[in-house]
């Protein structure tokens, strides 16, 4: 009965070593999920959506901290020394959809590329850069018709706009 015991207790300890260690490797801070975008056994869940900015969005994870949402963004390429550009964007724009959806300004949120974590605090410097961009990709978009910006077929196939794109490559 007591090597039963001990094996559970064993057994227990190994699992939630394992899910820690699965954490980590997805660079989700303590906390808990309440948001997933990936997932194979569950419905793809709805996107957060500001009708402020019209901006909508599906981070890949939520992590609840205390009163905070951290936004968690996985990135499958490698980085050097600082994250893109573009993804510190997409990360304050979910940072900006967490804040207008839940009510409660994130106070960072994080870029997780397979070698390197960061966390990016949500400052108000960077909001302030995403609103300007926002704004200068609408004006741009009403003065004239954009040609697609790549020529990289794997990029267009899993594109989310192929489905109403005239321009996607064969």
């Amino acid at each position: 009965m007591v090597l039963i015991a001990v094996l559970l207790v064993l057994g227990g300890m190994f699992l939630l070593w394992m899910a820690d260690r699965q954490r980590r490797e997805t660079g989700l801070p303590q906390g808990r999920v309440v948001y997933v975008d990936s997932t194979a056994w569950e419905e793809t869940p709805q996107a957060l959506y500001d009708p402020v900015t019209n901006l909508t969005g599906k981070p890949d994870y939520l992590v609840r901290r205390g009163e905070s949402v951290i936004p968690v963004e996985v990135k499958s390429t490698r980085v050097k020394d600082a994250p893109y550009d573009g993804h510190l964007y997409q990360l304050a724009a979910y940072c900006l959809l967490v804040e207008r959806t839940f009510g409660t300004r994130p106070p960072y949120g994080i870029l997780h590329y397979p070698n390197r974590t960061f966390e990016i605090p949500y400052t108000t410097e960077l909001e302030g850069a995403l609103l300007a961009l926002l704004e200068e990709m609408r004006e741009k978009a009403r003065k004239r018709r954009h040609p697609r910006s790549h020529e990289a077929p794997a990029r267009c196939r899993h594109c989310g706009y192929r489905h109403i794109c005239d321009q996607k490559l064969a």
